[in-house]
């Protein structure tokens, strides 16, 4: 039965991605993207229309949350016809690890609480020179992929659905919020693949202290949200630097077995000033669809000679291809981790988010999500997918307050699909877990192949907002469907704990049985048939540490169609009954 979901699951010809360089050959390198699109990016930071800070949290005797510009990176689906031609222009990828990269890796040590030298001496020998397989400020997509135009099976959209007829397609958009430690490169994987498969994709780098390091450029003239010391800056000393915030007196609130628990101050007010980033993204975003996006290119900040700024910045884009070309009126918010729980407040908050249409969370932090009634008293009423690893399943405070988030967008009438990736952990959702395999593996314990995490993750998503969208959203793409969301709801006493670790372990990482010859074994075994396991974009199978067959490589815990057959079943029961007496 789990093997006739893949029947149809035809492979698709994968857009054209720019060719690797020897030097990224030598070091790790992330894949080329799945989908028919080619995927385009551009970097824009901009001041926000009104400075201001966040919350009573101070550092250095100033406010720690503070927002003066917004700063995120764009996928989107891109027409590669400049670079084809014999004489076509070179195509421009960005570097994956954000600029200044060796002063990031100093940031990432500080967030990982290790020597400076080292952690830096690492990244620069593996991924200092890795590129997003992406072209960068490449033009918008002006004709569909080759996909086979289809009807849309929109079941569960709240909106009235109208066939789009226009030749010139415009495209959802998705608004992606990291994890802590995270920034707008660290989730490429996963926001390049829906970009491939014809969706804008904003990848927001907040700046509230969640992520490991991030730069600031300062507008000229502008109104900062406090005061800065500018005498003794020149020209190319106009930012400053934003680093990870641990929390005073509790600085490890993310671990499950913290006596304190979860800092709420801080982190409650982190998603207020997460979400006041995103309202100024998607402000641009309004600018650009408007026709505006000259105002966009004068004002953006990631430009030759400010701080993190490639020499590129934003120039060659035509900015007449992006007017009207996006669905602005039904977005989908998504995050991974404390993104997660950020991505649950925008769902709930729907009077200050209307154009919000449902939620994707991935691997959700649930302990740093506030519970209703705690910073709002809208809950829950719009459609949900959780897409959890196995480690954070086996965390059983954070699974319940997940499962009491499906249980109110259930009780507000939106369907909610909550489902784990079998083998994996909390970074398998991450470009980490792609580009260092080996350390997640003996580190981590992550049994499931890293990019097939992130193919379940994409192809998932896909297949929840093939039923969420409007039509006239989804209407001429050919999103893989492998049938996930139909996958049989586990009861709740069904839930595997094979896996889990002690407790000084909870959350972090699996626990393998008989582990050393599980790995001895699988060096030496042959590797499985291509119609038993997943394979990439080239037919090559995507082999794990453990391989999950086709059609069960996650498990259900939430799904509305189940409830739906729970129901049928209940009054058909009902009607026997009434007729037998």
């Amino acid at each position: 039965m789990e093997g006739e979901k893949h029947r149809n699951n035809q492979r698709r010809r994968p857009g054209l991605s720019p060719p690797h360089t020897l030097r990224e050959r030598l070091f790790h390198t992330l894949p080329n993207y799945s989908g028919p699109y080619s995927v385009g990016i551009l970097e824009i930071e901009v001041p926000v229309r009104e400075s201001r800070t966040f919350g009573r949290i101070k550092r250095n005797h100033d406010y720690a949350l503070r927002m003066d510009t917004v700063l995120f990176s764009i996928f989107y689906p891109c027409d590669t016809s400049s670079y084809e031609s014999k004489h076509g222009k070179k195509p421009s990828k960005p570097t994956w690890l954000p600029r200044p990269r060796a002063l990031t890796s100093k940031g990432y040590a500080k967030f990982f609480n290790v020597p400076h030298l080292p952690v830096t001496a690492y990244i620069a020998a593996t991924t200092m020179f890795t590129k997003i397989p992406a072209f960068r400020n490449a033009k918008l997509a002006g004709d569909r992929s080759d996909a086979t135009p289809r009807q849309s099976s929109s079941a569960y959209s709240q909106e009235t659905c109208v066939e789009n007829e226009e030749e010139t397609p415009k495209f959802p958009v998705i608004i992606f919020s990291h994890g802590l430690g995270g920034s707008r490169t660290c989730y490429s994987a996963v926001c390049g693949e829906m970009a491939s498969n014809g969706f804008v994709v904003v990848a927001m780098e907040h700046r509230d202290g969640s992520g490991a390091r991030s730069y600031v450029n300062i507008p000229e003239g502008g109104q900062l949200a406090t005061d800065l010391n500018l005498d003794n800056k020149t020209d190319a000393q106009r930012h400053y630097m934003v680093d990870y915030i641990f929390p005073k007196d509790n600085a490890q609130d993310t671990s499950p077995h913290n006596a304190r628990g979860v800092d709420t101050e801080l982190r409650h007010a982190q998603i207020e000033m997460r979400m006041s980033e995103i309202e100024e993204a998607y402000y641009v975003l309004e600018l650009l669809n408007n026709g505006q996006g000259d105002l966009v290119y004068k004002n953006n900040l990631r430009k030759k000679g400010n701080a993190g700024s490639s020499s590129k910045g934003l120039e060659g884009i035509d900015w007449s291809d992006w007017e009207g070309r996006l669905l602005l009126r039904n977005v989908t918010a998504m995050g991974h981790s404390f993104g997660g729980a950020t991505t649950v407040e925008i769902v709930r908050q729907s009077d200050r988010f209307p154009y919000i249409g449902q939620g994707i969370l991935l691997d959700a932090w649930g302990q740093a999500t506030p519970k209703f009634g705690e910073v709002t008293h809208q809950s829950l009423r719009k459609p949900l997918l959780a897409i959890n690893s196995e480690a954070f399943m086996l965390w059983p405070e954070n699974f319940q307050r997940l499962c009491d988030i499906g249980k109110e967008a259930r009780d507000g009438g939106a369907p909610c699909w909550m489902m784990t990736i079998k083998g994996s952990t909390h970074l398998s959702q991450t470009d980490f877990a792609v580009l260092y395999p080996q350390w997640m593996s003996i580190l981590m314990k992550t049994m499931v192949n890293p990019r097939r995490a992130v193919y379940l993750t994409v192809n998932s998503s896909l297949e929840f907002l093939s039923q969420v969208l409007p039509s006239d959203y989804t209407a001429g793409n050919t999103w893989m469907n492998e049938g996930i969301l139909r996958t049989k709801v586990l009861v709740a006493d069904e839930i595997p704990r094979d896996h889990s670790p002690n407790d000084k372990w909870m959350a972090s990482r699996l626990r393998i049985p008989n582990e050393l010859w599980l790995r001895i074994t699988n060096y030496f075994r042959r590797k499985p048939k291509t119609t038993v396991v997943a394979t990439d974009i080239k037919g090559r199978p995507l082999i794990g540490l453990v391989n999950f067959a086709l059609g069960s490589e996650v498990w259900m815990h939430l799904s509305p169609d189940q409830e739906k057959k729970a129901v049928t079943s209940d009054l058909i029961e009902s009607d026997n009954h009434a007729q037998r007496e």
